[in-house]
């Protein structure tokens, strides 16, 4: 059976938004996980230029996949039941060329997105991180 309920006239309504009391989870810590990406990012990427063509692929994806691993692990430190998490890296040449990064969302009032961005002469880092309840 659906959570939807049906009107008269067969329509149905989405339900109605959970509450502060019916969602007692506490709210996330987003500024501890911002303080602790731009640490990642600053400790990984500080001094480092963009890889020879020959070993790109292979280094850009182990930097992806060593970024999202260490953001997920410090946001399960953080808060470890009632939220799914979902963290999204990505590293591209610094060319010079301008770049945007913008979000929008609905959701509740203990979910959160926090991003950071570290950028250098040769290569920029974006990394967004959500934790959903």
């Amino acid at each position: 059976m659906s959570s939807y309920a049906r009107s008269p006239t067969g329509l149905r309504s989405p339900p109605p938004p959970r509450s502060a009391a019916a969602s007692p989870r506490p709210k996330f810590d987003s500024e501890s996980l911002r303080t602790y990406m731009k640490k990642l990012l600053l400790s990984t990427f500080q001094g480092t230029v963009w890889p020879d063509p020959k070993d790109q692929n292979d280094r850009i994806r182990t930097w992806n996949k060593e970024i999202n691993e260490r953001v997920k692990e410090r946001m399960v430190e953080l808060q470890s039941h009632g939220y799914k998490y979902v963290v999204l890296t990505q590293v591209t040449q610094n060319l010079g060329q301008g770049g945007r990064i913008d979000m929008v969302s609905h959701w509740d009032e203990t979910d959160i997105v926090a991003k950071e961005i570290f950028y250098n002469d040769s290569l920029v880092c974006m990394c967004i991180a959500l934790a959903i309840s």
